[in-house]
């Protein structure tokens, strides 16, 4: 084997290792906006589990007769602070803070007098963006906002 031979085998491995490096790279934006939509999935889920496990017959550990109503929050962020003798808060405190968590996290919980309740959750996914649109040669947005809503109907009142 001659010396230019040598040096044309270790340039083409170098390109190789370089793109097993970005696949690597692409795999771990993408393994980590995998992991923030199941938590917020997740998130959400929670609380609807949550609400539907207060609201029927639990009017003492709340205050009120129509607990579901209560959980009307418009913004997380103006959940009430977590009370251990109030369901209600604590079950908002938490939601609070579990979308505290989400990059750029956001959420809210309507609730509707048909007794049906949606609850949104949103977070910032730029990094998937920016392998998305390195990957297809285009530029990569300032944000990318993606957001999970569900929707379900809670106690049907007799």
């Amino acid at each position: 084997m001659t010396l230019i031979e040598v040096l044309v085998s270790v340039l083409i491995l170098a390109i190789g290792l370089l793109g097993a490096a970005a696949i690597q790279l692409n795999a771990l934006r993408y393994t980590d906006s995998a992991t923030i939509s199941s938590q917020a999935s997740f998130i959400a889920y929670d609380m609807m589990d949550r609400i539907r496990a207060n609201v029927d017959g639990n009017a003492s550990a709340n205050g009120s007769t129509d607990v579901l109503a209560l959980y009307d929050l418009p913004i997380a962020g103006t959940a009430p602070v977590g009370n251990q003798t109030n369901a209600k808060d604590q079950d908002l405190a938490d939601f609070r803070a579990n979308i505290e968590g989400l990059p750029s996290g956001t959420g809210s919980i309507v609730v509707k007098p048909n007794r049906f309740v949606t609850i949104t959750v949103g977070w910032d996914d730029t990094r998937a963006a920016a392998a998305t649109a390195q990957a297809s040669g285009g530029t990569a947005q300032a944000s990318n906002p993606q957001k999970i809503e569900i929707t379900s109907r809670i106690g049907v009142t007799p």
